[in-house]
């Protein structure tokens, strides 16, 4: 086993691996920028290292500047997370340059599985057919308009490097698709350096469904179930559940040989992720979408179902270990449901709201986990991410576990930053997420369609969430929400960041 670990990067994701290597007897090595220099995982490591920056670019992202902070504090491997640098082959070179272990898969799986394209290649190799379109980039706009027509509309115009909703469109028709086109490619550039965009035809109803991958480097690959992540803003997952209300356990060991069939199509070992949009209508007819060659935001729900320790199962294997368990080992017992707690104010187009943590609150108590990177008295900064917390549910149901998040977002309280929990208080009582109907166009069927319009369509969710929390009667504040003739009107006192009053 390491002796040391530098843990390449920040927030609550940072804090969950130096738990992990705590509970390994590893002691954990921390990197910072000038933004983070008071932040918990900054607190929490035996060491760390400044990375001399605010911008991700010259400090997360910044991959001489990591290994020289490995090369300082002697560090024997490096765990990047998820985001910044966690799927980079750059880094992975890196590494193996420089004598460092890389705590994730090999660079020939980082570079198939990077791109979205050469990904589609492998899936399809492997037997698994990936959603229609194009299997190779697109060399200009009248190309592209000649390949949506052919795929007939509604069509995904899509960055091969992309992750995270950037660079991707979703295209209704021709003049929608000219007028994207040289924007997603910005985007693209932009945020993955590689401008590279392809088309994809949209599957109407559909359901993203992920499945989990483990595999050592003595060649044993199992899958830990799936993950139901439908739920998507900007698409961007917001809520996360393992089992997928629709996959029974038949479909499940049949998507799980889909992804075992990916995976080892590529030799894949530690933790990764094959997602798959799966038909609303008819759950047996699924598609690859895209691998995750890391950590995903919500692995935790898996943990929970399965009782395997992702984090502390990727570091064994990166040490040489073997799995100490196979595939008929795996069972997937009770529900767990995660929601993620942003740092933004939803009746502001979910605008990214940095500010000072004045109040603090987490919830607790049978079947939650909160994995947060907050306290009293913290500056939530402007600069990346306004991710500040990830709330998991467990029980024995599913119908347990939405009871138990209902609760643990009725308890937390966070002032001076807004935050999204009035909305996915709303969400969460929602009668189609309650009866488990769930599509990737879940929030967007509730929405006008426009940014301006945004708040129109959500005021019903947050009439709900606020009238909840006026019924909770918080000791430290009250919520009005009252009908008018201009439309909704609410106004919540007492909780600082929280002051304001808006109408629909």
């Amino acid at each position: 086993m390491f002796k040391k670990i530098l843990i390449a990067n920040r927030g609550e994701i940072a804090v969950r691996i130096v738990r992990a290597c705590r509970d390994l007897g590893v002691s954990p090595v921390g990197v910072y920028s000038d933004a983070d220099r008071d932040s918990l995982h900054v607190k929490l490591v035996d060491q760390a290292v400044s990375l001399a920056g605010t911008a991700a670019t010259e400090t997360y992202l910044n991959v001489e500047r990591i290994i020289a902070a490995a090369r300082k504090t002697g560090a024997e491997a490096i765990h990047p997370g998820y985001g910044f640098l966690s799927e980079s082959e750059q880094l992975a070179k890196a590494c193996g340059a420089d004598g460092i272990v890389f705590i994730g898969p090999d660079v020939e799986a980082l570079r198939v599985m990077g791109s979205k394209i050469t990904s589609r290649h492998a899936a399809r190799e492997a037997g698994v057919p990936p959603v229609p379109g194009d299997d190779f980039p697109l060399p200009g706009i009248e190309q592209a308009c000649e390949r949506a027509a052919a795929l007939g509309y509604p069509v995904m115009l899509k960055a091969s490097a992309g992750g995270g909703g950037k660079g991707l469109r979703q295209i209704h028709d021709e003049a929608e698709l000219r007028a994207a086109y040289d924007m997603a490619k910005g985007e693209a550039s932009s945020s993955f350096g590689d401008s590279t965009v392809y088309l994809e035809k949209e599957i109407e109803r559909a359901r993203h469904v992920e499945v989990q991958l483990l595999g050592d480097q003595h060649g044993t690959l199992l899958h830990l179930g799936e993950r139901e992540c439908s739920i998507q803003r900007r698409h961007q997952k917001i809520l996360e559940e393992a089992p997928s209300p629709i996959v029974d356990a038949e479909l499940r060991e049949v998507l799980g040989d889909a992804a075992l069939k990916v995976g080892r199509s590529v030799g894949y070992y530690n933790a990764g992720t094959v997602e798959f949009l799966v038909d609303g209508n008819d759950p047996r007819r699924f598609f690859f979408l895209e691998m995750n060659t890391r950590l995903q935001v919500e692995h935790a729900v898996t943990e929970m179902v399965t009782g395997v320790d992702l984090v502390c199962e990727q570091i064994r294997i990166a040490a040489g270990h073997k799995l100490e368990f196979k595939q008929e080992d795996i069972e997937v017992r009770g529900a767990a449901i995660e929601v993620r707690i942003y740092a933004e104010d939803p009746t502001r187009h979910f605008q990214p709201a940095p500010g000072t943590v004045t109040e603090l609150f987490e919830p607790a108590g049978p079947g939650i986990r909160n994995e947060s990177s907050l306290y009293k008295g913290y500056s939530v900064p402007v600069h990346y991410d306004p991710l500040i917390s990830k709330l998991v549910s467990y029980g024995r149901t599913r119908e347990e576990s939405i009871s138990r998040l209902r609760r643990a977002l009725g308890e937390f309280r966070v002032g001076g930053v807004p935050t999204n929990i009035p909305f996915l208080q709303a969400l969460i009582a929602d009668p189609d997420f309650l009866a488990g109907r769930l599509s990737t166009r879940f929030l967007e069927e509730r929405s006008i369609g426009t940014t301006e319009e945004c708040d129109v369509a959500l005021a019903p969710f947050l009439a709900a969430a606020l009238d909840h929390a006026a019924n909770l009667a918080p000791p430290n504040g009250r919520v009005q929400a009252l009908e008018r003739p201009g439309g909704l009107v609410w106004k919540q006192l007492g909780r600082p960041g929280f002051n304001r009053r808006r109408t629909w």
